[in-house]
């Protein structure tokens, strides 16, 4: 069974094998707001809801998204692991930087 945290711990250590920082966003009077705020080493800031693949945001934090979007601020949403995956490896690649991760082997 695929678990919130576990998605959100292969970020946080796949952001930090980058030289990034994944800070956790808790915004007191402002629920609903994304679990993440990424900063990559070279400055570029994204705002990340984690969720498993079986879970959507809810219409609250849909409205929070579209607010910072509205500010021109990147946000997006990764529903599991793979997804999470894959978002790390284009920002490797942007970066030009590799990313450690286990192999699945089936």
């Amino acid at each position: 069974m695929e678990l919130e945290r576990n998605i959100e711990r292969k970020l946080v250590n796949g952001v930090k094998a980058m030289g990034g920082i994944a800070y956790k966003w808790v915004s007191p009077g402002n629920t609903g707001v994304p679990d993440r705020i990424v900063i990559f080493p070279d400055g570029k800031v994204e705002f990340v809801e984690l969720k498993t693949e079986a879970n959507k945001p809810t219409p609250l934090q849909l409205a929070q998204m579209r607010k910072l979007a509205s500010k021109n601020c990147t946000v997006c949403v990764l529903r599991g692991e793979k997804a999470v995956d894959e978002y790390l490896d284009v920002h490797a690649l942007r970066l030009g930087v590799g990313v450690k991760r286990e192999l699945e082997l089936d």
